[in-house]
């Protein structure tokens, strides 16, 4: 950092004026695009990650003005004030007020002389410290006591490396105003020798950063919240998946129940999970034998992801697998649940389906509540079920829900699904598509053959949600 009191140095050239207001009309015009992205970034107050990058973009605002303002001086060098302007024309604001003006008024000079105790501060300095011109300079043991206690010790050691060692300073300490405010300076200085080479005084350049390490913090703020945010969502995302796992049925791929009179069935499911988010959804599927050796199927969606859904949903299948064992017929399983989430601590809304198929006489005795129709493929075509009637589970109180009987037949196949199955990001895709599948289902030899044909078409595509699909086949 060049003094005035070196006389041997050359006097310093000035650059070229055309390549400054080359690299200040760089820097405004980024600076502009930086501000852009800034105003079209939202800020929502419960998304740390916008808060984090509006952050981002505070500071880079900040840091292209300091940067637009020091080649400003570079090119138009020191001020010095004409006989119009007084001297102290620079301080006309009131000590108290922040300078939040041009970086002229945020940097500030300072040398203290060794030798004759003579202290020099630019007008500039006494508005960053928040004192009037008439009030005096502080000398180097008085400049302590405007710092933070804790600050105090690291300006001491680098006022003494300076002077002693004669090492560059290059520091910050924050200091204290006296309106009770406070400021954050970044202080850079070396002693200045007299022509025999000792330290005859030292030279200083403070520079007001409140604004910038403000902006800074807030950076670093919202990335901490934003790292916590996705630290918490990765152990929910765990959490839920283990949860699921332990809920869900423990066969994958096929589960073959025998029939105890003219058919048995063969059951496959899969889950797939949204192509949209990580978050584990409240969707489930289940195939169980009962005792009396009817088979129960059913699938299932509660709105919601993470823990609170895949916990209703463990709560809803635990209910309705003993209402099942007990006999309860699935028209009344559905009034059950529909009560069951009225009485939860934490409400939801949900869609399934309760299927009860009788190996003795083929009949499937089925009630649904706001669900797609399960798919009955037979002789190479698809249809969907008559609906009987039923409500959201949680949408309306004491409501009644229909159940309905269909006897299958000995190769039939019944698809049952979620409507995340369909519900796509691809508007071509739809319930027709699974529809589409009928010969590719005549052909299946196994319910597992019928699953991997349904993954195949719909699997890869990108879903909205996730989805469960259940395959049963009606086997002689």
């Amino acid at each position: 950092m060049p003094s005035h009191l070196f006389a041997d140095r050359p006097a310093p050239q000035p650059p070229e004026r055309d390549a400054v207001d080359a690299l200040i009309n760089r820097t405004r015009l980024l600076r502009g695009d930086v501000d852009a992205v800034r105003r079209d970034t939202s800020v929502i107050d419960d998304d740390p990650q916008l808060r984090w990058q509006r952050a981002l973009c505070e500071l880079a605002v900040h840091q292209l003005d300091d940067l637009g303002e020091h080649l400003g001086q570079l090119r138009d060098g020191i001020h010095r004030p004409t006989a119009a302007e007084p001297a102290g024309a620079a301080c006309a604001e009131t000590p108290a007020e922040a300078p939040t003006g041009s970086l002229l008024s945020r940097v500030g000079s300072a040398e203290w002389n060794l030798l004759t105790d003579e202290v020099s501060w630019s007008d500039e300095l006494f508005q960053i410290f928040g004192k009037a011109p008439g009030t005096g300079a502080l000398s180097l043991d008085e400049l302590p006591s405007a710092l933070l206690a804790e600050d105090q010790p690291l300006l001491t050691s680098m006022v003494t490396d300076c002077l002693v060692d004669g090492r560059p300073i290059d520091g910050e300490f924050r200091i204290l105003l006296p309106d009770g405010g406070m400021r954050t300076l970044h202080m850079m200085g070396e002693p200045v020798l007299d022509s025999d080479g000792c330290t005859a005084s030292m030279w200083a350049v403070l520079r007001d950063v409140s604004r910038l390490r403000r902006s800074q913090h807030i950076v670093v703020r919202t990335q901490d919240t934003l790292r916590h945010q996705e630290q918490m969502a990765r152990a929910e995302h765990r959490m839920a998946v283990e949860l699921q796992e332990a809920v869900l049925p423990p066969w994958r791929g096929s589960l073959p129940i025998p029939g105890r009179g003219t058919s048995g069935l063969d059951i496959a499911a899969h889950y797939l999970p949204s192509g949209s988010s990580d978050l584990i959804g409240g969707d489930w599927y289940d195939a169980l034998p009962l005792p009396d050796g009817k088979t129960l199927l059913t699938v299932g969606d509660l709105t919601g992801h993470g823990i609170p859904a895949t916990s209703a949903m463990a709560m809803l299948l635990g209910a309705l697998r003993g209402m099942a064992v007990a006999g309860v017929d699935p028209g009344a399983v559905m009034g059950h649940l529909n009560q069951l989430i009225e009485c939860s601590a934490q409400p939801a809304l949900g869609s399934a389906m309760c299927c009860r198929f009788d190996p003795a006489t083929g009949t499937l005795a089925w009630a649904q509540a706001g669900h797609p129709a399960p798919l009955l493929f037979r002789n190479g075509e698809g249809r969907p079920l008559p609906s009987p009637d039923g409500v959201l589970l949680g949408a309306a109180s004491g409501v009644t829900y229909e159940q309905d009987n269909v006897a299958l037949l000995p190769g039939d196949v019944l698809v049952l699904h979620t409507d995340g199955l369909t519900r796509q990001s691809d508007p071509s895709v739809g319930p027709e598509t699974l529809l589409g599948l009928a010969p590719r289902i005549a052909q299946a030899r196994t319910a597992q053959d019928c699953v991997r044909a349904v993954v195949e078409e719909l699997g890869s595509a990108e879903r909205l949600d996730d989805a469960c699909v259940l395959v049963a086949r009606v086997e002689a």
